[in-house]
Protein backbone atom coordinates (compact mmCIF):
# COMPACT_ATOMS: atom_id res chain seq x y z
CA UNK A 1 0.00 0.00 0.00
CA UNK A 2 1.18 3.23 -0.89
CA UNK A 3 2.15 5.45 2.32
CA UNK A 4 3.44 8.87 1.41
CA UNK A 5 1.11 11.34 1.01
CA UNK A 6 2.75 13.28 -2.19
CA UNK A 7 3.28 10.00 -4.05
CA UNK A 8 -0.71 9.02 -3.43
CA UNK A 9 -1.35 12.43 -5.02
CA UNK A 10 0.82 12.24 -8.25
CA UNK A 11 -0.67 9.05 -8.73
CA UNK A 12 -4.28 10.36 -8.85
CA UNK A 13 -3.62 13.73 -10.02
CA UNK A 14 -5.31 13.23 -13.36
CA UNK A 15 -8.28 11.50 -11.85
CA UNK A 16 -9.49 14.48 -9.84
CA UNK A 17 -12.10 17.01 -10.36
CA UNK A 18 -10.98 20.33 -10.79
CA UNK A 19 -11.57 21.36 -7.34
CA UNK A 20 -9.88 18.19 -5.73
CA UNK A 21 -6.72 19.37 -7.95
CA UNK A 22 -6.77 22.78 -6.54
CA UNK A 23 -6.68 21.06 -3.27
CA UNK A 24 -3.81 18.75 -4.49
CA UNK A 25 -2.03 21.71 -5.46
CA UNK A 26 -1.75 23.58 -2.63
CA UNK A 27 -1.10 20.56 -0.66
CA UNK A 28 1.93 19.52 -2.92
CA UNK A 29 3.37 23.47 -2.73
CA UNK A 30 2.30 24.46 1.17
CA UNK A 31 1.48 21.51 3.34
CA UNK A 32 3.38 22.31 6.28
CA UNK A 33 0.21 25.38 5.83
CA UNK A 34 -2.07 23.09 5.39
CA UNK A 35 -1.45 20.61 7.89
CA UNK A 36 -2.36 22.74 10.62
CA UNK A 37 -6.03 23.78 9.06
CA UNK A 38 -9.27 22.76 9.36
CA UNK A 39 -10.77 20.93 6.51
CA UNK A 40 -12.94 24.75 6.84
CA UNK A 41 -10.10 26.73 6.54
CA UNK A 42 -8.49 24.40 3.53
CA UNK A 43 -11.46 24.91 1.71
CA UNK A 44 -11.55 28.52 2.34
CA UNK A 45 -8.22 29.33 1.06
CA UNK A 46 -8.28 27.08 -2.28
CA UNK A 47 -11.19 28.07 -2.70
CA UNK A 48 -13.54 24.91 -2.89
CA UNK A 49 -16.40 23.93 -0.25
CA UNK A 50 -15.72 21.71 3.23
CA UNK A 51 -17.27 18.97 1.77
CA UNK A 52 -15.05 19.29 -0.95
CA UNK A 53 -12.03 18.77 1.41
CA UNK A 54 -13.41 15.58 2.70
CA UNK A 55 -14.30 14.10 0.10
CA UNK A 56 -10.81 15.06 -1.39
CA UNK A 57 -9.25 13.01 1.96
CA UNK A 58 -11.39 10.15 1.45
CA UNK A 59 -10.47 9.89 -2.35
CA UNK A 60 -6.91 9.49 -1.33
CA UNK A 61 -7.71 6.27 0.85
CA UNK A 62 -7.92 8.37 4.08
CA UNK A 63 -10.35 7.45 6.71
CA UNK A 64 -11.59 11.36 6.70
CA UNK A 65 -9.65 14.65 6.67
CA UNK A 66 -8.06 14.11 10.10
CA UNK A 67 -6.17 11.21 9.05
CA UNK A 68 -5.09 13.10 5.77
CA UNK A 69 -4.32 15.98 8.57
CA UNK A 70 -2.22 13.45 10.03
CA UNK A 71 -0.47 12.33 7.10
CA UNK A 72 0.41 16.22 5.92
CA UNK A 73 1.79 16.82 9.72
CA UNK A 74 3.86 13.75 9.79
CA UNK A 75 5.68 15.04 6.79
CA UNK A 76 6.61 18.36 8.05
CA UNK A 77 7.46 17.05 11.79
CA UNK A 78 11.27 16.89 10.77
CA UNK A 79 11.83 19.74 8.72
CA UNK A 80 10.29 22.81 10.33
CA UNK A 81 12.68 25.83 10.97
CA UNK A 82 12.43 27.31 14.01
CA UNK A 83 11.15 30.76 11.31
CA UNK A 84 8.76 28.03 10.14
CA UNK A 85 7.34 26.91 13.25
CA UNK A 86 6.60 30.81 14.56
CA UNK A 87 4.94 31.22 11.27
CA UNK A 88 2.86 28.38 10.93
CA UNK A 89 1.79 29.21 15.07
CA UNK A 90 1.01 32.61 14.04
CA UNK A 91 -1.67 31.43 10.93
CA UNK A 92 -2.59 28.59 13.59
CA UNK A 93 -3.46 30.77 16.72
CA UNK A 94 -4.57 34.02 14.64
CA UNK A 95 -6.61 36.45 17.02
CA UNK A 96 -7.49 33.15 19.53
CA UNK A 97 -6.57 33.73 23.12
CA UNK A 98 -2.92 32.18 23.03
CA UNK A 99 -3.63 31.06 26.82
CA UNK A 100 -6.54 29.00 26.12
CA UNK A 101 -5.51 28.04 22.58
CA UNK A 102 -2.03 26.52 24.01
CA UNK A 103 -3.72 24.59 26.83
CA UNK A 104 -6.39 23.24 24.97
CA UNK A 105 -3.88 21.81 22.30
CA UNK A 106 -2.40 20.05 25.08
CA UNK A 107 -5.26 19.06 26.66
CA UNK A 108 -5.71 17.04 23.47
CA UNK A 109 -2.31 15.82 22.91
CA UNK A 110 -2.60 13.78 26.45
CA UNK A 111 -6.06 12.39 25.21
CA UNK A 112 -4.54 11.34 21.76
CA UNK A 113 -1.64 9.90 24.22
CA UNK A 114 -3.93 7.95 26.30
CA UNK A 115 -5.17 6.26 22.61
CA UNK A 116 -2.11 5.86 21.33
CA UNK A 117 0.39 4.57 23.52
CA UNK A 118 0.93 0.49 23.40
CA UNK A 119 -0.17 -0.65 27.53
CA UNK A 120 1.69 -3.66 26.70
CA UNK A 121 4.73 -1.71 25.87
CA UNK A 122 4.50 0.10 28.75
CA UNK A 123 4.32 -2.72 31.05
CA UNK A 124 6.96 -4.68 29.33
CA UNK A 125 9.39 -0.90 29.45
CA UNK A 126 7.94 -0.77 33.25
CA UNK A 127 9.14 -4.67 33.87
CA UNK A 128 12.50 -4.44 31.73
CA UNK A 129 13.17 -1.08 34.09
CA UNK A 130 12.46 -2.31 37.43
CA UNK A 131 15.25 -5.72 36.48
CA UNK A 132 17.47 -3.74 35.01
CA UNK A 133 21.16 -3.71 36.47
CA UNK A 134 21.79 -0.35 35.08
CA UNK A 135 19.26 2.15 33.75
CA UNK A 136 20.37 4.86 30.94
CA UNK A 137 18.27 7.98 30.51
CA UNK A 138 19.71 10.11 27.24
CA UNK A 139 17.60 13.23 26.56
CA UNK A 140 19.40 16.10 24.91
CA UNK A 141 18.02 19.73 24.07
CA UNK A 142 14.79 20.47 24.80
CA UNK A 143 14.16 17.11 26.35
CA UNK A 144 16.83 17.75 29.04
CA UNK A 145 14.40 18.77 31.32
CA UNK A 146 12.13 15.70 31.41
CA UNK A 147 14.92 13.57 30.92
CA UNK A 148 16.40 14.99 34.33
CA UNK A 149 12.93 14.74 35.80
CA UNK A 150 12.57 10.74 35.26
CA UNK A 151 16.39 10.30 36.28
CA UNK A 152 15.42 12.83 39.53
CA UNK A 153 12.91 10.35 40.59
CA UNK A 154 14.83 7.10 39.16
CA UNK A 155 17.53 7.58 41.43
CA UNK A 156 15.40 8.41 44.75
CA UNK A 157 13.32 4.39 43.30
CA UNK A 158 17.03 2.97 41.97
CA UNK A 159 20.41 3.21 43.04
CA UNK A 160 21.84 2.52 39.27
CA UNK A 161 20.57 5.15 36.84
CA UNK A 162 22.74 7.03 34.61
CA UNK A 163 21.46 10.15 32.86
CA UNK A 164 22.83 11.43 29.56
CA UNK A 165 21.98 15.03 28.02
CA UNK A 166 25.17 15.57 25.98
CA UNK A 167 25.33 15.97 22.15
CA UNK A 168 28.84 15.05 22.16
CA UNK A 169 29.19 11.93 20.69
CA UNK A 170 32.38 11.11 22.41
CA UNK A 171 30.59 11.96 25.60
CA UNK A 172 27.89 9.95 25.17
CA UNK A 173 30.05 6.65 23.70
CA UNK A 174 32.09 7.08 27.11
CA UNK A 175 29.15 7.22 29.50
CA UNK A 176 27.16 3.94 27.80
CA UNK A 177 30.02 1.79 26.82
CA UNK A 178 29.70 -0.56 29.30
CA UNK A 179 26.09 -1.37 29.00
CA UNK A 180 24.82 -4.96 28.34
CA UNK A 181 22.24 -7.38 27.72
CA UNK A 182 21.21 -6.49 31.27
CA UNK A 183 20.98 -2.82 31.11
CA UNK A 184 17.99 -1.02 30.16
CA UNK A 185 18.19 2.73 27.64
CA UNK A 186 15.47 4.84 27.76
CA UNK A 187 15.82 7.33 24.81
CA UNK A 188 13.95 10.34 24.84
CA UNK A 189 13.41 12.57 21.44
CA UNK A 190 10.98 14.27 19.83
CA UNK A 191 11.07 16.49 16.57
CA UNK A 192 13.51 17.83 15.69
CA UNK A 193 15.13 14.50 16.37
CA UNK A 194 18.22 14.25 18.07
CA UNK A 195 20.71 12.10 15.58
CA UNK A 196 22.99 11.35 18.66
CA UNK A 197 19.59 9.64 20.31
CA UNK A 198 19.32 7.89 17.37
CA UNK A 199 22.84 6.63 17.44
CA UNK A 200 22.65 5.95 21.39
CA UNK A 201 19.70 3.38 21.05
CA UNK A 202 21.44 2.04 18.21
CA UNK A 203 24.68 0.94 19.91
CA UNK A 204 22.80 0.06 23.41
CA UNK A 205 20.37 -2.70 21.06
CA UNK A 206 23.85 -3.61 19.29
CA UNK A 207 24.73 -4.71 22.72
CA UNK A 208 21.39 -6.50 23.72
CA UNK A 209 20.22 -4.07 25.86
CA UNK A 210 16.93 -3.21 25.92
CA UNK A 211 16.01 -0.11 24.40
CA UNK A 212 12.54 1.93 25.27
CA UNK A 213 11.94 4.99 23.15
CA UNK A 214 9.83 7.61 23.93
CA UNK A 215 8.80 9.70 21.12
CA UNK A 216 5.79 11.16 19.28
CA UNK A 217 5.00 8.79 16.89
CA UNK A 218 5.66 5.24 15.00
CA UNK A 219 7.10 7.35 12.41
CA UNK A 220 10.06 8.87 14.66
CA UNK A 221 13.25 6.95 13.74
CA UNK A 222 14.16 6.26 17.33
CA UNK A 223 11.28 3.48 16.77
CA UNK A 224 13.28 0.97 14.27
CA UNK A 225 16.24 0.46 17.45
CA UNK A 226 13.29 -0.38 20.29
CA UNK A 227 12.08 -2.96 21.90
CA UNK A 228 9.55 -1.23 24.22
CA UNK A 229 7.71 1.89 22.16
CA UNK A 230 5.76 4.70 24.58
CA UNK A 231 3.94 7.31 22.19
CA UNK A 232 3.67 10.64 24.04
CA UNK A 233 2.15 13.00 21.45
CA UNK A 234 4.19 16.45 20.82
CA UNK A 235 3.75 19.24 19.05
CA UNK A 236 4.73 23.34 18.40
CA UNK A 237 3.94 26.15 19.99
CA UNK A 238 6.34 28.42 18.35
CA UNK A 239 9.99 27.38 18.71
CA UNK A 240 8.91 25.85 21.98
CA UNK A 241 8.37 21.84 21.97
CA UNK A 242 4.69 21.03 23.97
CA UNK A 243 5.86 18.36 26.42
CA UNK A 244 3.15 17.95 28.43
CA UNK A 245 1.89 14.64 27.40
CA UNK A 246 5.64 13.16 27.41
CA UNK A 247 6.11 14.37 31.07
CA UNK A 248 2.44 12.88 31.70
CA UNK A 249 3.74 9.61 30.55
CA UNK A 250 6.72 9.84 32.51
CA UNK A 251 4.91 10.45 35.71
CA UNK A 252 3.34 7.17 34.79
CA UNK A 253 6.12 5.29 34.37
CA UNK A 254 7.46 6.45 37.79
CA UNK A 255 4.40 5.73 39.52
CA UNK A 256 4.51 1.87 37.43
CA UNK A 257 8.02 0.98 38.93
CA UNK A 258 7.01 3.00 42.87
CA UNK A 259 4.01 0.33 42.72
CA UNK A 260 5.75 -2.39 41.24
CA UNK A 261 8.54 -2.07 44.13
CA UNK A 262 5.96 -0.71 46.76
CA UNK A 263 7.94 -2.54 49.90
CA UNK A 264 11.33 -1.27 48.89
CA UNK A 265 10.59 2.10 48.22
CA UNK A 266 8.83 2.40 50.54
CA UNK A 267 11.33 1.76 53.18
CA UNK A 268 13.79 3.90 51.09
CA UNK A 269 11.41 6.78 51.50
CA UNK A 270 11.05 6.04 55.22
CA UNK A 271 14.90 6.66 55.31
CA UNK A 272 14.72 9.43 53.79
CA UNK A 273 12.05 11.41 55.13
CA UNK A 274 14.42 10.55 57.87
CA UNK A 275 17.29 12.27 56.50
CA UNK A 276 14.96 15.14 54.66
CA UNK A 277 13.86 15.97 58.57
CA UNK A 278 17.16 15.99 60.27
CA UNK A 279 18.92 18.17 57.97
CA UNK A 280 15.46 20.49 57.40
CA UNK A 281 15.72 20.40 54.02
CA UNK A 282 11.90 21.47 53.72
CA UNK A 283 10.59 23.87 55.64
CA UNK A 284 7.49 22.77 57.94
CA UNK A 285 4.20 24.85 58.39
CA UNK A 286 5.44 25.56 61.92
CA UNK A 287 7.89 27.32 60.73
CA UNK A 288 6.27 29.63 58.10
CA UNK A 289 3.77 29.75 60.08
CA UNK A 290 4.41 30.39 63.71
CA UNK A 291 1.22 32.67 64.45
CA UNK A 292 -1.55 29.64 63.43
CA UNK A 293 1.03 27.26 65.60
CA UNK A 294 0.08 29.30 68.50
CA UNK A 295 -3.18 29.47 67.59
CA UNK A 296 -3.90 26.14 67.52
CA UNK A 297 -1.92 25.46 70.73
CA UNK A 298 -4.47 27.22 72.42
Amino acid sequence: MITHLLTRIDLMMNSFSKGQKRIALYIEEHYDKAAFMTASKLGQTVGVSESTVVRFATELGYDGYPCLQKAMQEMIRNKLTSVQRIEVTSSRIGNENVLDSVLNQDIEKIRRTIEETSNEDFNRAVQEICNAERIYIFGVRSTAAIASFLAYYFELIFDNVRLINTTSATSTYEHIFRITEKDVIIGISFPRYSSMAIEAMNFARSRGAHAVALTDSMASPLVQSADSVLIARSDMASIVDSLVAPLSLINALIVATVLKKKEEVSETFRNLEQVWNREGVYTSHDREHPIAADEDEK
